[in-house]
């Protein structure tokens, strides 16, 4: 496998009872931002078994340069600090992981 993406694997843990009020400011405030920076999404999930409370977003970059370069046009966007603002005594914490696919080898069948 070549070109493999980038994957930002972000876990926000927001605060007990909160959820629903965070998914409200993220989508209004949040998202029109991200859409415009980082494009679209690889996937939205919140926790369902082990830690709860926890909202998973994750985004594709083609590599480094491509991930910190859509992250500075987030970060320097004029709407995005409503976004923080709104949501700051929402989130508990913030995990951010940048993963890579890796090539497995095929199992063969018997």
């Amino acid at each position: 496998m070549t070109n493999l993406p980038l994957i930002d694997h972000r876990t926000y843990t927001i605060r007990l009872r909160k959820m629903t009020e965070f998914l409200e400011v993220f989508n209004r405030l949040a998202m029109p931002v991200l859409m415009q920076t980082l494009q679209h999404p690889q996937g939205f999930y919140t926790s369902q078994v082990g830690p709860l409370n926890q909202f998973v977003h994750l985004w594709a970059y083609a590599d480094l340069a491509d991930y910190e370069r859509r992250c500075q046009a987030r970060d320097s966007h004029p709407d995005f600090p409503a976004y923080l603002a709104a949501s700051e005594h929402l989130i508990v914490a913030q995990e951010t992981r940048l993963i890579r696919a890796i090539a497995m080898p095929r199992q063969h069948s018997r």
